[in-house]
């Protein structure tokens, strides 16, 4: 139990035994002016009905402002709920988005890969062929030369002789 219920219970159940102590002087009859008219009636027990007439009053008005409490706070946990899920399907969305974004790129870096890759090979293939073209035609001059040098050497041995040993 809160301590201003305890406060509150406290209070009220010495009201109702100062009232229970006192009844006699409550219930005597006293005259009391309601400024149209005066009338006979027990002073106490107008103070006492009136003191339960604002509590019945304060009472209704302590519930009614923890009702209007609950329903707005009811209220702001369905705007707070749907905020939340507005939020998770923009999130979704944005990650939709970037995954297919990044899915592009992927395939955009493949394509790319494989044009860099095939192009690659023809320039490969190129240089091959170049290589063995210059290497064909470096052998083809060199066997020009031994073929030069072998017929000046065949030329030259021709008109001479050997000599003996001595």
């Amino acid at each position: 139990m809160k301590i201003r219920t305890l406060f509150l219970l406290i209070i009220l159940v010495a009201i109702t035994a100062f009232a229970a102590l006192n009844w006699s002087v409550f219930t005597t009859p006293a005259t009391l002016s309601l400024g149209v008219t005066v009338i006979q009636a027990p002073l106490g027990l107008v103070m006492l009905g009136l003191l339960a007439f604002l509590s019945a009053v304060f009472l209704v008005f302590v519930i009614y402002l923890q009702t209007s409490v609950l329903l707005e706070a009811r209220r702001h946990a369905r705007e707070l709920h749907a905020n939340r899920e507005l939020a998770n399907q923009a999130e979704t969305s944005r990650f939709t988005e970037l995954r297919e974004f990044v899915e592009a790129e992927l395939k955009r870096q493949a394509n790319s890969g494989a044009e860099s890759s095939a192009a690659l090979m023809v320039r490969l293939d190129q240089l091959d062929r170049d290589l063995r073209s210059a290497v064909e035609q470096s052998g083809n001059t060199l066997a020009a030369y031994i073929g030069e040098l072998e017929d000046r050497i065949e030329s030259g041995t021709q008109g001479i002789t050997p000599s003996p040993n001595p």
